[in-house]
């Protein structure tokens, strides 16, 4: 396993150099699903250098990537899931939370996540049974008990429909929590609460690659992810509920999700 950490390690910081080498350059921006879903040459080149890289490494292996691949479980036995550039909507408008996220998965397991911000340089790691860590040192989820007193985050998704139903969670969850924030990068956000920054995420309509590392992180750091009615959470699923496991009974039903569209 410490090879399979180890060629996403040398994945995850190339693409970070792209992402930092261009900063303020031309980014070739082009919109994608709406005028606020973005892809620039930087998410391009990025998930072009982890290509080469993984497969490089192991060419039996496929890979599920934001801009170019939408491998599935049947195709290999070990399967990784890259978010070259998660934020890109940040990293346009130089907003400074933006990362790289790869996550292995073998056999349908989450065996190995690696989340690198590229711009504050920490990196989030985690290998299934073995913890999580931030630039090497070991993190743990938060002990809030009080979701009144917790810190949370969450995201609007392109899709202008689901965005309104996420606004009316939004709205209801500041009542019952301490504060929410809406940085605009899931990877990270899970990262957050792995390392106890925030006490809980949720968001409504998330894909594979934004999550897949990041949910192993919270889970090796003694997190939950669920599914909206407390579910065991699939990447392939749409809703995203992750806390520090002590609040996340609570998270739940103030939530209020319930059959939430997956």
């Amino acid at each position: 396993m410490n090879e399979y950490l180890r060629t996403a390690l040398r994945a995850a910081q190339a693409a970070a150099q792209i992402h930092r080498r261009n900063v303020g350059g031309d980014l070739g921006i082009q919109t994608k699903t709406t005028e606020t879903d973005l892809v620039t040459r930087v998410d391009k080149e990025s998930e072009a250098k982890i290509r080469e890289i993984v497969l490089g490494a192991y060419p039996d292996h496929t890979v599920l990537g934001e801009e170019e691949g939408r491998g599935s479980t049947s195709e290999a036995s070990h399967r990784w899931i890259v978010d070259p550039l998660d934020g890109t909507l940040n990293y346009a408008h130089g907003f400074p939370f933006y990362c790289v996220s790869i996550g292995l998965e073998i056999e349908g397991e989450l065996e190995v996540g690696v989340v690198l911000d590229s711009f504050r340089n920490e990196l989030f790691t985690a290998v299934k049974g073995e913890g999580a860590t931030m630039n090497g040192a070991p993190i743990e989820v938060s002990s809030e008990e009080v979701l009144r007193s917790a810190m949370l985050a969450t995201g609007f998704p392109y899709n202008s429909e689901t965005a309104s139903d996420n606004i009316e969670v939004f709205a209801r969850m500041m009542h019952r929590s301490r504060a929410i924030r809406r940085p605009g990068a899931a990877a990270l956000d899970l990262c957050y609460v792995a390392c106890g920054r925030l006490d809980g995420f949720w968001d409504l309509k998330l894909n594979a690659w934004d999550v897949a590392a990041g949910v192993l992180i919270v889970r090796e750091a003694g997190g939950r992810t669920s599914g909206p009615n407390g579910e065991v959470y699939n990447v392939e699923d749409k809703v995203i509920v992750s806390s520090n496991g002590v609040l996340h009974d609570a998270l739940l039903e103030g939530l209020e999700l319930g059959t939430a569209s997956q």
